[in-house]
This record gives structure tokens, C-alpha cells and sequence, in this order.
């Protein structure tokens, strides 16, 4: 056993060298968003914002709510799955005929870069823009809107 863990540990390093990381490096980051859509409720803020523009008349909001709540919770599935599997390959997303391999928001809102010091163009004076608390869910307050 004690000649194995070497040998295998040689094996995973050949084999992470073998395939770049392109491919594993996309899958972790599709799978670390992905995984904290229970955090962002974006698929649930589109789907009852969906519901409500296709069904006027009927339950919207209990219907998006459910649906959202669905999608929300294979999406953050999704992400564990993929965060846990990215070393391996089939770095293609999964899933794709149920829900897109990116997050969602809903159609009203596309979020635009945060107002950081690290992102503004004058930091001396303050004139600059982005989303203000993009970890708010709802939060549409920007810093001069372009």
C-alpha cells in the first residue's frame, strides 16, 4: 500500500498534465455557479417573472414559484455534480435540454459589473458606475447607469 499512494499520485498528476486545464478549469467554474443558485434564486425570479408574462390570468405567481423553486434546485444538483466530477473527463455541460449551462436572470434585470475600486475608472472622485449590491436578490441599484 505504501508503494501504491506514490504510483497513484504520479497517475492523477499525469493525468491533469495529459488534458490541460481548459476544459476542468470551465467545468469547476460552470459548477461553482451553478451550485450556489440556491443563493442567487436567479432560475426562481425568472420563472415566476416567465409565468406572469405568458399566463396573465392564471396562478403565475404559485406557478413560477414552484417551477423556480425546481429548476433552482437541479441547477444547484447540476453544480455539486460538476464540482465534484471537473478532474474527470466529459468537460461538456450536462443537462442542457432542461436548463442552460449558464445562470439565469431574469429578463428585466442583466446584471453588469460591480462597483468596486478595483473595477472603477476614478477612484479619486467617485464618478464611476456598476451594480451596487449585485448580492442582493432584487437589487437593481446602479451607480450612474450608461
Amino acid at each position: 500500500m505504501r508503494h501504491a499512494i506514490p504510483f497513484l499520485a504520479v497517475i492523477a498528476l499525469a493525468a491533469a498534465l495529459g488534458t490541460g486545464c481548459a476544459g476542468p478549469e470551465q467545468k469547476l467554474g460552470r459548477g461553482l455557479s451553478n451550485t450556489f443558485e440556491i443563493v442567487r434564486l436567479g432560475e426562481m425570479r425568472r420563472s415566476i417573472e416567465q409565468a406572469e408574462i405568458f399566463d396573465p390570468s392564471g396562478p403565475s405567481f404559485t406557478t413560477g414559484l414552484v417551477t423556480g423553486f425546481d429548476r433552482s434546485i437541479a441547477r444547484t444538483g447540476i453544480g455539486l455534480y460538476e464540482v465534484v466530477t471537473f478532474p474527470i473527463p466529459s468537460y461538456d455541460p450536462v443537462c442542457t435540454d432542461y436548463l442552460s449551462p449558464n445562470a439565469v436572470f431574469p429578463a428585466s434585470y442583466t446584471p453588469g459589473r460591480m462597483s468596486d475600486p478595483m473595477f472603477d475608472t476614478d477612484t479619486y472622485t467617485g464618478f464611476s458606475g456598476g451594480d451596487v449590491a449585485p448580492f442582493i436578490p432584487g437589487s437593481r441599484f446602479h451607480v450612474f447607469d450608461n
